[in-house]
């Protein structure tokens, strides 16, 4: 019994050990506006998803203002699978006619961020869903001008606005990536991009892009090759080398986007690591590749 007793004892302690040196950085980031673009398999896995909305709570409850931004690709997938249509990719993009574009809005708005803000709701924390198209949060057009890849947006302006009355009122905001053009033609753009220009436009803190990687790795098959700080300077070396490639390069340009653009750090972290988010805002370690404008 007294060696159980000690137990719990040792245990406290540890946890008390956590809490002083998470203090710091809880300080640091009081008040201060995260953007996370939230996808892959955090997105899939029913134990991960979980972790990720305890995070998200957790920072808002310490005085941080949570911005998630969300995918879907796998639930739009199987929603085009299940219809009998087609899905073609072009560069990592989804070649999207209208209705394609249809069954993306519907997946993303009503089904996945949905699902998000009551993941949310279900761990204590208050969220309100919205996509880009309101407000006028994300106005978009085509991203490329052949008109091959039909309405895969970019973004061409934020109006955060709509963010900002959300967090005011307490709540988390959580954003479909859907845009819409002046003839209220809608887009689907890549979260990665919507996060990046969200991010500058809310004059973040912090980018935290959850992926399926630990990182930036300077050997693909080799995780203790991680590089965790980049440099903007770095880039253009590393992608003429080859260690920026594939489907990091379009993650990397948005950090890059983001710092330059005024956003303090931001993050590519492996969203398969439980409490990922936590273990990168609030440790001195931290995981992943942080991308700085030095």
């Amino acid at each position: 019994m007294k060696t159980g007793g000690l137990t719990l004892v040792i245990s406290a302690m540890e946890k008390a050990e956590i809490l002083v040196e998470a203090l710091p950085y809880i300080k640091e980031f009081y008040g201060k506006k995260v953007v996370i673009k939230y996808g892959g398999a955090a997105m899939i896995d029913c134990e991960l998803k979980h972790k990720v909305m305890q995070d998200i709570v957790l920072m808002k409850y310490v005085g941080m203002h949570p911005i998630v931004v969300h995918g879907g690709g796998p639930e739009i997938s199987g929603m085009l699978k299940r219809l009998e249509l087609k899905s073609e990719f072009v560069d990592g993009l989804r070649v999207t006619d209208a209705e394609t574009m249809e069954i993306v809005e519907m997946v993303l708005v009503g089904k996945v961020n949905k699902e998000i803000v009551a993941g949310i709701e279900a761990n204590g924390g208050k969220a309100v869903g919205i996509s880009g198209k309101d407000g006028g949060l994300l106005k978009a057009g085509p991203i490329d001008s052949t008109g091959r890849l039909g309405f895969v947006g970019e973004v061409r302006s934020v109006n955060p606005q709509i963010i900002e009355t959300v967090i005011e009122n307490g709540y988390i905001p959580v954003i479909a990536p859907i845009g819409m053009d002046n003839k209220q033609q809608s887009y689907n753009i890549n979260a990665d991009l919507a996060a990046a220009a969200i991010a500058v436009a809310m004059k973040a803190d912090k980018l935290v892009l959850l992926t399926d990687v630990p990182g930036l790795l300077r050997e693909p098959d080799n995780p203790s090759s991680l590089i965790s700080v980049l440099k903007v300077s770095e880039v253009d070396n590393y992608i003429r080398d080859g260690i920026i490639a594939g489907g990091m390069l379009p993650k990397i340009k948005c950090c890059v986007e983001a710092v330059t653009g005024g956003v303090g750090r931001t993050h590519i972290i492996d969203g398969r690591v439980p409490h990922s988010i936590l273990l990168e805002i609030f440790t001195k370690q931290g995981i992943g590749t942080m991308v700085i404008d030095e």
